[in-house]
Order: C-alpha cells, then sequence, then structure tokens
C-alpha cells in the first residue's frame, strides 16, 4: 500500500476516535431526572430501600441495578492486539472498542478498566474485589504466563463468570471453524495430526479445545520460536507448554510438518513456508491466524495446493476467525441465567452454535452487510460472518441451555424457545409486534405470488417463508435467473422443487392469463394484441390475473417501480365495489414502541369520506398486531384554530365518523405534537377523546404522510412494516423498492393471514 493511503487510513482511524466526541463511549441514564419527584426517588431518601433490599437478599442486586447486564473489560495492557506491552493507559481505546462490540452484539453494557498493575496474583486481587459491581469479567489482553494465573485465581474467588477472550474466545471460534473445516475436507478429529506454532494463551486454549473437541494429544505437535516443544527442554517453557512436548530431541517446524492434516498458528508472519505446505496431508486445513501479516498467505498457500482450506485472522480474506463471534453470545446466554461460571460444556455449547449457523442458510442482513460476498457453506465459508443477527438467539441460547443442564444457573430457563424469540426480538427489531401476525398467518396455508421472483430479497424472504411459515411462494421470473442467483445467494431452495415458477417467456397458462386480462379489460381499450404484450412483460399484472383466477390468495408487488403503476393493474384486475384501495398502512417499530401512519400512498388528497375510511381500516388493521388503536387525525390546523383545506376535510371526517358509535379511540384534527404529547394536547384541549399517546396517525396527504415515514426512516432509525394495501381483502400489498428480504417476509406474514382474522 503506497505511503500516502497508508497516512490516510491512519488519520481516518484518529479522526474515528476524536470527533465528533473522544472516545468510544458514553454513560446514559436508564430513567428520567426531571424534577424533584424524581431526585428524590433516584438518590436520597428513595435509594435506601433498594439498598435495603439488596441487603436483605443479595441476588436481586440484578432486578434494582445494573449489574445483571453489566460486564467488565479487565487489561493491564501487557500484550495487546499485536503492539505487545504498551501498558493499561495505550490500552484503554482497544478495550473501549471492546466494550462497545459488547453493547453493539449483544447489547450489554459494559466498563473498560485498565490497571497498572504487572503482577498476576495483585491483579487478581483487584479484579477480584470488582464483584460487587460486575455480572461478569472479561480479562483481556494480559501476557502469558500471566493471564492463566489471574484468570485461575479470579475463578476459583469468584461467584461470577471470569472469562479470558483471548484464550477461550479464540478457541471457540477456532474450534467452530476447524468443526466445518474437517466436514468440508471429509475428515475427523480423533484422525488428524495438528501442527501449531504458537505457545502463548491463545495457542494453549485452541489446542485445549481442539482435544474436547475429539483431537487425540499424542497426534498435537507444538512449536514455538524455540522450534518443537519435546520432553527435558528447558528454555522457554511453561506448564501450559509441557503438556504438549512430543518426543525427548529438538526438531523444527518443517521437521514436523509432514503429514499435518492441520496447521494452526498463533505466532507470527512467514512462519508457515510454501514448502512445508508441499509437506501436508490431501486437502490440508492452514489457521494462519497471526495478525496483521498471516503465517502465509493465502494466495502463496494455494499455489502449492489448490484444495487447501484456508483461515486467517483478517477480514480481507474469507474465513476470518473473529472472537465477536463469540464472546458477546457467550456472555449473554452467561448473565440472562445468573451462571457462576463458564464452563467446558457451555464453550462447546457455543463451538456448535457457530458452527450449526454457518451450514444454515445465510442471512439477508449478512448478505447485506457483507455485498458481492459468496456466503455459501463450503472451503471459503466456514464459519459466519459477525454481522449475521442469527447469532444472538443461536449461540447466547445454546449457551444459556448449556449453563442450565449443567448446573451452573442461578436462574434457569425453562423455556428455551421463548427465550431464543425474545433474543432474536431484541436483534430483529419487526420480531416481537410481528408474533401475532406470525401466529395468526400459521393458521393456514396461503398460496403468495411474488410479482418480482428474480430480485434477491425476493429469493431470500421465499426461503424464510418455507422455514417459519405454513405458506407456499410462487414467483414470477426466468426459472434459469432465479436458479442461478439461488444458488448464487447461498440458499438451498430450487425453483419446481421446493416453490413452482411462472415463467413470463414461456408458459402453457400464457393463453389463459392474457385471455382473462383481455375480458376484464376489452370494454376499456385493451386490444387481443395489447393483452398478449402485459402477459408477456407486466408482472404485476400477471400476478394479479393468478389472484382474480384463485390460482393464489395474495399478490406482493411494488420492490421496484413506483406504487401508483402498480396499484394501477391491480385495481384494474382486483378492484371491485366490495375490493378497492381504501390507503396505505405503514408501520414504523421505533425505540419507544409502534407508530402507524396512513395514507402514505394511494390519496394524494383524500376526501373526507375517504379520510374517515382510512381510520376505520387503520383501526382494524392495528388490531393484527395485538395493538389497541389510538387514533389522531393531524392537520396543520389543531381543534378548529385555521381554516385551513386540510382542516376542513379533517373536520368533515370526523363528523363521519361521529355519526356512528365506533369501538376503537380517535381524535382530531390536532398537530403531531399534541398526538404524541398528552400533556400538551390537555392543554390546549382539555376532555379529548383520546387517552394517552396516539399510536396511529392519520394524514390530510400523502405528502405530509410519506414524509414523516422517511423521516422516521432515515433520521429516527424507524424499521417499517408495510405499506399494507387496506381495502383489497388482503389479496394485494405493493412495498416499495427499499424494502428488505426480511422486510418482505413480514409482508408476506400480513398476506398470509386469513380475512377472517382481522374482518
Amino acid at each position: 500500500m503506497p505511503d500516502d493511503a497508508k497516512e490516510g487510513l491512519r488519520q481516518a482511524a484518529l479522526d474515528y476516535h476524536q470527533f465528533p466526541k473522544p472516545g468510544k463511549l458514553e454513560i446514559r441514564a436508564t430513567k428520567p431526572l426531571a424534577n424533584g419527584r424524581d431526585l428524590a426517588r433516584a438518590y436520597s431518601p428513595g435509594v435506601a430501600e433498594a439498598c435495603l433490599e439488596i441487603k436483605a437478599d443479595p441476588s436481586v442486586a440484578r432486578d434494582y441495578t445494573a449489574r445483571g447486564n453489566l460486564v467488565a473489560v479487565v487489561s493491564n495492557g501487557t500484550a495487546v492486539l499485536g503492539l505487545g506491552n504498551i501498558g493499561g493507559l495505550a490500552s484503554k481505546p482497544v478495550m473501549e472498542g471492546k466494550a462497545v462490540l459488547f453493547k453493539k452484539f449483544a447489547n450489554i453494557d459494559c466498563f473498560d478498566i485498565e490497571l497498572n498493575e504487572p503482577d498476576p496474583e495483585k491483579l487478581a486481587e483487584i479484579v477480584c474485589a470488582l464483584e460487587p459491581t460486575f455480572g461478569a469479567i472479561n480479562l483481556e489482553d494480559i501476557k502469558a504466563p500471566d493471564c492463566f494465573i489471574v484468570e485461575k485465581l479470579c475463578r476459583e474467588r469468584m461467584n461470577i463468570p471470569v472469562f479470558h477472550d483471548d484464550q477461550h474466545g479464540t478457541a471457540i471460534v477456532v474450534g467452530a471453524a476447524a468443526t466445518n473445516a474437517l466436514r468440508v475436507a471429509g475428515k475427523k478429529f480423533e484422525d488428524i495430526k495438528i501442527v501449531s506454532t504458537g505457545g502463548g494463551a491463545a495457542g494453549i486454549a485452541c489446542l485445549n479445545m481442539l482435544l474436547k473437541l475429539g483431537v487425540k494429544r499424542e497426534n498435537v505437535w507444538l512449536c514455538d520460536i524455540e522450534g518443537l516443544v519435546y520432553r527435558g527442554r528447558e528454555k522457554d517453557m511453561t506448564p501450559q507448554k509441557a503438556e504438549y512436548a512430543q518426543g525427548t530431541t529438538p526438531a523444527t517446524l518443517d521437521d514436523v510438518i509432514a503429514g499435518a492434516d492441520l496447521f494452526l498458528g498463533l505466532s507470527g508472519p512467514g512462519v508457515l513456508k510454501p514448502d512445508m505446505v508441499a509437506k501436508m496431508a490431501d486437502r490440508p486445513i492452514i489457521f494462519a491466524l497471526a495478525n496483521p501479516t498471516p503465517e502465509i498467505a493465502p494466495e502463496e498457500a494455494r499455489k502449492v495446493n489448490p484444495q487447501a482450506i484456508i483461515a486467517t485472522g483478517r477480514s480481507d480474506f474469507p474465513n476470518q476467525v473473529n472472537n465477536v463471534l463469540c464472546f458477546p453470545f457467550i456472555f449473554r446466554g452467561a448473565l440472562d441465567v445468573g451462571a457462576t461460571d463458564i464452563n467446558d460444556e457451555m464453550k462447546i455449547a457455543c463451538v456448535e452454535g457457530i458452527a450449526a449457523l454457518a451450514r444454515a442458510t445465510t442471512s439477508a442482513e449478512a448478505a447485506a452487510a457483507y455485498k458481492g460476498e459468496q456466503l455459501t457453506f463450503g472451503a471459503d465459508y466456514l464459519i459466519p460472518k459477525p454481522f449475521d443477527p442469527r447469532l444472538m438467539g443461536v449461540v447466547a441460547s445454546a449457551v444459556a441451555g448449556a449453563a442450565c443442564e449443567t448446573g451452573v444457573a442461578t436462574r434457569p430457563i425453562t423455556d428455551m424457545k421463548a427465550y431464543k424469540a425474545n433474543l432474536d426480538s431484541s436483534v430483529f427489531k419487526s420480531a416481537m409486534i410481528m408474533r401475532p401476525v406470525f401466529d395468526a398467518a400459521r393458521t393456514s396455508a396461503r398460496r403468495i405470488v411474488f410479482a418480482e421472483g428474480e430480485d434477491e430479497r425476493v429469493l431470500r424472504a421465499s426461503q424464510a417463508i418455507m422455514e417459519e411459515t405454513t405458506d407456499t411462494p410462487i414467483l414470477i421470473g426466468r426459472p434459469e435467473v432465479i436458479e442461478l442467483r439461488c444458488e448464487r445467494a447461498g440458499l438451498n431452495i430450487r425453483p419446481g422443487v421446493d416453490f413452482s415458477i411462472v415463467n413470463p417467456e414461456n408458459d402453457p397458462r400464457y393463453r389463459d392469463y392474457w385471455g382473462t386480462y383481455h375480458e376484464l379489460m376489452a370494454r376499456k381499450g385493451v386490444t387481443p394484441d395489447l393483452a398478449k404484450a402485459i402477459m408477456r412483460t407486466n408482472t404485476t399484472a400477471i400476478g394479479a390475473v393468478m389472484v382474480h383466477r384463485d390460482e393464489a390468495d395474495s399478490l406482493i408487488c411494488g420492490t421496484f417501480g413506483q406504487f401508483l403503476w402498480h396499484l394501477n393493474y391491480v385495481c384494474q384486475i382486483l378492484g371491485t365495489d366490495e375490493y378497492h384501495p381504501v390507503a396505505a398502512l405503514s408501520l414504523m417499530i421505533l425505540e419507544d414502541g409502534p407508530l402507524f401512519l396512513a395514507d402514505t400512498q394511494v390519496h394524494p388528497e383524500p376526501t373526507p369520506e375517504q379520510i374517515a375510511e382510512t381510520v376505520i381500516g387503520a383501526a382494524r388493521h392495528v388490531r393484527r398486531f395485538g395493538v389497541e388503536p389510538k387514533i389522531a387525525l393531524c392537520s396543520h390546523s389543531q381543534f378548529g384554530n385555521l381554516d385551513s383545506d386540510s382542516g376542513r376535510r379533517m373536520r368533515a371526517a370526523m363528523e363521519i365518523l361521529d355519526s356512528r358509535p365506533r369501538d376503537f379511540a380517535y381524535e382530531g384534527e390536532m398537530h403531531i405534537d399534541a398526538a404524541l404529547d398528552v400533556e400538551l394536547r390537555n392543554r390546549v384541549f382539555p376532555g379529548a377523546h383520546l387517552d394517552g399517546a396516539a399510536n396511529t396517525l392519520i394524514f390530510a396527504n400523502t405528502d405530509a404522510a410519506s414524509g414523516v415515514r422517511n423521516i422516521l426512516k432515515m433520521k429516527g432509525g424507524g424499521l417499517e412494516v408495510g405499506p399494507i394495501l387496506m381495502g383489497m381483502g388482503n389479496r394485494c400489498h405493493i412495498v416499495t423498492p427499499s424494502i428488505t428480504a426480511r422486510g418482505l417476509l413480514n409482508m408476506s406474514a400480513v398476506a398470509g393471514t386469513p380475512v377472517t382474522h382481522y374482518g
């Protein structure tokens, strides 16, 4: 890399740490402190009540303080990354980064604690004294063999989990990668020969883990800077290395590498030479994990043996062995069950969970985060990517289950399925509120046709539909294109086997479809030739015809193109006096709960009758999500204070709604802040017919509704479910081009719900 490019990267990293605020962490309060009453509860005298409860029963500290979700990352800075002994203060950016990863990946709060204490026994004493503050301890970047001493003493004296991530985190991820590498190579743990270059904490822990997974100790050859670790060697020896001594005479790495099935490198750059790779067994597995420069570059190893299966510690090569695949989730599971230790069974459960996830279909979220990479299980995809959101549910629940089974859990979980669902809902923001919709969708098997069946998001959603629901996807598209894209995306579904296809270019139903469309549109200017052309090129029209002919129950379209363009064809084919588009309802999932918005798409300037119909439809659909509707009709006018067009239409809509009893709460017309702020509303309009904050906002035009929707998405971190096309009897939903694969899965659940479930 050129020097100016290196300097640019260096400065970018420094700027990242310095701006807009120094460091990577801050502390935020979880309770309001807005007035004297709050102060009296947060501090004196109210705080005494919590103190006395904990004094009477120490276990309730989890209920009244943050301790149950608080981890300490502790280091003395004696072995930091590839930087060596740089001391506690210089290690702080690394420890802050570790704390950020805990929060980002597992929502665990974390303090980084850097200590100027090189003596391992004194360091252990300090850590043990921290037990009242924390629910668990993560030891980090402490040199070997001191790290073994510190961890041993802390585990013996403390009644909370103590985990040295450099050892066990690395070992767990190596164990998962090795499990899958052997599967790809067609080998077994008990049969392989391992040669390792790494006598430090991580290297020894990896070997210990591989023994637990079935490797025989006599098949392990450990080398370090002094060569082979053998019995009787005195130079640079530790008790941990001595456990792996082989033979009684000196030897080099080159002497022992012949026939090795697995090379495990946790040493330094260039240690493994190409001619050594040539001596290894068939289909060798090479874990060159030294950072930033591995023991051998992947391209050099593959020149010698193209069949080599390779992992490194770098993100720019396939199979990065990264501890972030492990430590956030093993701590999540341990904390949630109140574990007193992280034992071998919990670590092995973590190994198995990570390995199994790599063998499963890649998640859409991981595919989006690593666009362009091939994420299909095999030699170049042995372990999942860190941004795979399924890691939380799979790994943490496996760890929690192992803790319960082995008796180290002080708060055992009885319903592990519900626990995993709860973990998933913390990662997939839509999971919790979508649960009643998915439950309702499972009561019947509906046929859902996707107009844009070649889109990768649709393909991923289709696989998820088959895994998570009883619905049957039907895809419109060219079979060869769909098959190729399924393969490229690492999906194990195939057209004609797992789902059916309508091929616009060549389908035996083509004559029936264009005939049906022509029959519907003959008196609206559509000739037979035009009907034929539309049924060859317009996949939305094809899907709508399928629903009309009862060959599908619901159509989902709109992953590209303009909403009203799709709506035009949907109305042509599926519109009737009974079924007509009322409005588009978008559910925005925000940090403080759901907020429904309408009409975001259908009527640019709705009439009072259309607004009233939108309100009634919204109330019905909001209940599908298990939410009791509280609807505000929003306008620039507030309770009659402006004679504006939107105000007049909203007041007229209120009159229509008031003309007969309604079984839901609504009020208007009002500003958005009055809809969401009860105190403000009570000041400007005491006695309003709405209790609490509104959860559904109805707007007087699509510009306002769509604008709020997009602001909440882009600046408010809102996740959209929708748009839900109301009024069409659940026979069609038109999404927008920004929708994700998970968004399509959510919409398929909405479409998969029988109409009887929501009226």
